[in-house]
């Protein structure tokens, strides 16, 4: 058996585990409107953390990370600077080009989001024996270089 054999195998038992994982995070941390919020998208969610992430970035580069059109991301990002979530400043580097900013709006609203998932995670983690919580620490550089990994790589056909 090759490594990629082996690594392919993996995929295959890692897949369900992390597609049911992403599933209950979806529905069960609905975000804003549990912490008393006005609602957001998933799609403008999205964008959202990704510009708190990467203050400065462009909708080209925003699209690209996101796997979306640019189009799209202009239209989400158009809502979210009316909402007061972020702003658009010139790229001193280009001036026809754009920057997203996150405001402090923003920044405080998702730190409440997160706060409160991280209060869900809490209690759901307390229902777990020590050694798998453990397991679950130990896992997150994995889990984080996967991420990063998943998001440089182009996206495949099948």
């Amino acid at each position: 058996m090759t490594e990629q054999d082996d690594c392919l195998a993996e995929a295959e038992a890692l897949t369900p585990a992390l597609h049911a994982l992403s599933r209950v995070l979806r529905f069960r941390l609905r975000g804003t409107e549990e912490v008393g919020l006005q609602p957001l998208p998933p799609a403008e969610f999205e964008v959202l953390r990704t510009v708190l992430d990467e203050p400065g970035i462009g909708v080209g580069v925003l699209a690209r990370r996101l796997g979306l059109h640019a189009s799209n991301v202009s239209t989400t990002v158009r809502g979210l600077v009316g909402r007061g979530l972020l702003v658009r400043e010139p790229d001193p580097a280009d001036r026809r080009a754009v920057r997203l900013m996150p405001t402090a709006t923003a920044r405080a609203d998702l730190s409440r989001v997160e706060e409160n998932w991280a209060r869900t995670f809490a209690a759901t983690l307390t229902a777990l024996p020590a050694e798998q919580r453990a397991a679950l620490m130990a896992a997150l550089p994995a889990l984080e270089a996967l991420g990063a990994a998943l998001q440089r790589s182009p996206q495949s056909s099948g």
